[in-house]
């Protein structure tokens, strides 16, 4: 039918920007990590705002996420640590505050983790002004009755390590079995179950095909709405699997070809983001195209960082390792060497539906 084709959906301009935009996103990635010292784009507004890269692996705190967090020298594999460290990172999201527990409390490990200590130390950098939240996006604290939100978070950690669900979550037998079983979860709606769900399968703790689920965020939506002037009936998680699905022909019509990740295909997450970024792009690129949500500017400004982007670590099922060190070697011979290059520093990347 028409409905599950898509053939009867119709693509406004930006449709064409967000392809072009999701190649020289992902083409600056690239020469970053092969040039640190630029210049990387002729694109105005890309050389002027921040944005997420194409894929959302490549961004700064997936990256530390997968590399540093999830494995880390000497981090403990089993599903219940993995788990722990994973959800502990991206309950805050901010790698600033990943370390400063670690360098508080020593290596995290769950079997001696204090909550009660961690949470007096996080009032102490609250009483010192500082942000222990990401701003990537809306984190609600659950009802658990704390006074202050990073106390709830930790009783949710709690709670879920009392419950097992660690191992429960190994044991299921897909991807959006792994989504269900998280949102039960008070605090975690829809969309953060997901992120959550695509966090713990970068992990050694689960291995799902990533095209096995999507959930669109209110920044893609709204990235959609600015797309497509008609989606004939398709909800936007059928929208983002269709381009997922026809990346090929969908960009092939404008004479463009989609970004590729070292040779893998962009995934139902990427294109998600993608619709979430050509949100933000569309405000300065096609500000005559309002979309669902009706903003007119992009806060975040990009300040240039010649810092060089560590290299890249990828989860082992995606047998990436070989592509990117071919690619590495392959160009600049000012390229900082795999052992002295495991710092992450800022890519000049922004995470989308950010709070307004």
């Amino acid at each position: 039918t028409a409905r599950s084709t898509g053939s009867a959906m119709k693509p406004t301009p930006v449709f064409e920007s967000y392809w072009r935009f999701a190649w020289e996103r992902q083409s600056i990635y690239e020469r970053r990590l092969r040039a640190p010292a630029g210049p990387w784009s002729n694109d105005p507004i890309l050389n002027t705002y921040r944005f997420t890269n194409a894929f959302r692996a490549a961004d700064r705190v997936s990256q530390y996420l997968i590399a540093e967090v999830q494995l880390g020298q000497d981090r403990p594999q089993s599903p219940r640590e993995v788990f722990f460290r994973t959800i502990l990172f991206k309950l805050f999201n901010k790698i600033e505050t990943w370390e400063f527990l670690e360098r508080e409390l020593g290596p995290i490990v769950s079997t001696d983790f204090d909550y009660e200590q961690t949470s007096q130390l996080f009032d102490q950098l609250l009483a010192e002004g500082k942000r222990i939240y990401s701003a990537a996006y809306i984190i609600p604290a659950p009802p658990f009755g704390h006074r202050r939100k990073h106390a709830n978070h930790l009783e949710l950690l709690f709670r879920m390590m009392e419950a097992r669900l660690p191992e429960r979550l190994a044991q299921l037998p897909s991807l959006a079995n792994v989504y269900e079983s998280l949102l039960e979860w008070p605090g975690l709606g829809r969309f953060l179950a997901f992120q959550f769900t695509i966090d713990l399968n970068y992990s050694s703790m689960l291995h799902f095909d990533e095209s096995d689920l999507v959930v669109a965020g209110p920044g893609a939506i709204d990235g959609i709405a600015k797309c497509f002037s008609e989606l004939d009936g398709m909800t936007p998680e059928q929208v983002i699997m269709h381009v997922h699905q026809n990346q090929e022909q969908l960009a092939g019509a404008y004479r463009l070809s989609p970004p590729s990740l070292f040779g893998r295909r962009l995934q139902p997450i990427d294109c998600q983001n993608l619709f979430c970024e050509i949100s933000k792009y569309a405000r300065v690129a096609h500000p005559e195209i309002v979309g669902a949500a009706n903003r007119t500017r992009i806060k975040q400004k990009y300040h240039l960082d010649h810092e060089p982007i560590p290299y890249p670590t990828f989860p082992a099922d995606w047998n990436l390792e070989m592509r990117v060190t071919a690619f590495l070697s392959a160009g600049a011979s000012n390229r900082p060497d795999k052992s002295t290059n495991r710092k992450v520093v800022s890519s000049g990347t922004s995470s989308c539906d950010v709070t307004p």
